[in-house]
């Protein structure tokens, strides 16, 4: 009855594209999987279950790494995907895993401003004015694989990327709470990633990418 108007993609979707987010997606729930297993182990006593439950988590084992190699073949082979991977692992503390996790769930990276990408990625503060939370701000939403997968590079960063590591101390300095930080952090990270491929630019330690 509205009739909205049709907002087309930042970015088409390309069959590489499109073979990157299943896999990604499949390597996830293998990694769900996995830990579910090994959680059980820790648990069961009966020999006969513990050797079942040690051969599921060699077979997920198996097909983790069988897609963390596919994964990266797939990067490998479109120029598009291998070009952003350069720039993305260029900064300290992205790794393949990272890497992929954005290249997938993120597209948008590289497309958007930096609002716009913190929002999406659920790491962009919000005013919530009600009750007894009024005047806090919080984040949350967005897209909760990017959020996980950002965690450990921010850590990494705030010890050896000296742009995060001079803003995460100065927050800290100024009486922010670790967590509060932490976020910002990797908010900062996100947003100095997004003009990387905004740009077509490699990290630049000598200066902060805005």
């Amino acid at each position: 009855m509205m009739q909205p108007r049709i907002t087309p993609p930042v970015t088409p979707v390309t069959p590489a594209a499109r073979k990157l987010s299943a896999l990604t997606t499949r390597r996830r729930q293998v990694l769900h999987m996995l830990v579910q297993e090994q959680n059980r182990l820790r648990t069961v006593s009966d020999k006969e279950i513990r050797c079942l439950i040690r051969q599921a988590i060699r077979f997920y084992e198996k097909q983790r790494d069988a897609l963390n190699e596919q994964l990266q073949q797939l990067i490998a082979e479109d120029e598009t995907l291998q070009a952003k991977a350069a720039l993305l692992r260029s900064a300290t503390g992205i790794g393949p895993v990272v890497t992929t996790m954005l290249l997938a769930e993120l597209p948008e990276l590289g497309q958007l401003n930096r609002r716009q990408i913190a929002r999406l990625a659920g790491v962009a503060p919000t005013n919530r004015d009600s009750g007894t939370l009024r005047g806090h701000r919080t984040t949350g939403g967005g897209c909760a694989p990017v959020k996980t997968a950002l965690f450990l590079p921010t850590l990494v960063a705030t010890q050896h990327n000296p742009v995060i590591r001079a803003f995460y101390r100065r927050l800290l300095a100024d009486g922010k709470p670790k967590k509060v930080a932490l976020v910002a952090a990797m908010r900062k990270l996100l947003c100095i990633l997004n003009t990387m491929l905004r740009e077509q630019t490699e990290w630049r330690p000598a200066a902060e990418v805005v």
